[in-house]
């Protein structure tokens, strides 16, 4: 699937008018190919000065896996709630429910010229502070361990050649909800890299 520009335009057949939708981008493709999906799409919205998300699943369907197509300027405070509601539906879905059916974020490869994707169907989100040992991601791009600054290499180091697997998995990941979802999706894919066993909730705080 490829991308002219980081600006995916949206032909909306059923009100018959062109959306935008500006897209996380990155570097790295976690899934490059998703067949059998249906498309969601959470666009940017203002009222005054006033953010919104508007959703639009008019066109999926609960058997196929989802990619979540999601402006990139939404805070996640916005964004979150709103990915629960539609993690809620499909998991509570008994009469057509697909247990191979998976949920996806789209992003924008800037390296490889085409979209992306990063799983999440397994994560349960909680719109709470922690309690535990948390890795903190702050608006700012910083991350903290214990309210200490920690460069994202030595995190990379620690998680993969220093803590075991149990160890590691016991790490809380929350992430601050004024915090751009496509700054969101960035750290989602660095995550992805520590290679975790358990990552099943991510908080969002």
């Amino acid at each position: 699937m490829k991308y002219l520009s980081l600006v995916i335009i949206f032909l909306l057949v059923s009100c018959g008018s062109k959306e935008d939708i500006l897209l996380p981008k990155s570097n790295v493709t976690v899934v490059s190919d998703v067949i059998d999906h249906s498309a969601i799409y959470i666009f940017f919205r203002t009222s005054g000065k006033d953010t919104l998300a508007e959703v639009n699943r008019k066109n999926s369907i609960i058997t196929t896996n989802w990619i979540l197509n999601i402006d990139k300027r939404l805070p996640l405070k916005l964004v979150i709630p709103e990915v629960m509601k539609l993690q809620d539906k499909k998991r509570k879905e008994k009469a057509h429910k697909n247990e191979k059916a998976e949920n996806y974020y789209s992003y924008a490869d800037t390296i490889g010229k085409n979209m992306a994707f990063i799983p999440f169907t397994k994560v349960y989100y909680k719109m709470e502070k922690p309690l535990g040992t948390i890795i903190y991601f702050d608006k700012s791009n910083e991350v903290l361990i214990e309210n200490s600054v920690v460069e994202r290499e030595k995190i990379k180091e620690m998680f993969t050649t220093v803590l075991p697997k149990e160890l590691a998995n016991n790490f809380i990941f929350m992430f601050d909800k004024n915090m751009s979802y496509g700054m969101y999706i960035q750290n989602k894919i660095f995550i992805e890299s520590l290679k975790l066993d358990n990552n099943s909730e991510e908080f969002i705080y």
